[in-house]
């Protein structure tokens, strides 16, 4: 759909989404998200990050590595449980 023109129907928000609705080559009436198009206004953090992150690809990878290998640990890991059985002395 990049580059196509399309006139817009309408515009309603719906499920929480700003979405616009639009009729395709055969007629039919379609919606498709704003944010997608040039008819949203632009992100606030996008805009104020200017393109930029504080954190580099490289380093979420490792990060979800990590993450992954605790919660893996961590059912590995699981004290047992005792019994609530009463104990005979």
């Amino acid at each position: 759909m990049l580059g196509k023109v399309f006139a817009i129907a309408d515009r309603r928000r719906t499920w929480g989404e700003d979405r616009i609705y639009y009729h395709d080559e055969a007629g039919k009436l379609c919606r498709m998200n704003a944010q997608w198009t040039s008819v949203a206004d632009v992100d606030p953090f996008v805009l104020t990050s200017a393109g930029r992150s504080g954190l580099r690809v490289d380093d979420l990878l490792q990060l979800v590595a990590l993450i992954e290998g605790v919660r893996a640990s961590l059912k590995t890991s699981k004290p047992k449980r005792r019994g609530s059985s009463a104990s005979s002395k």
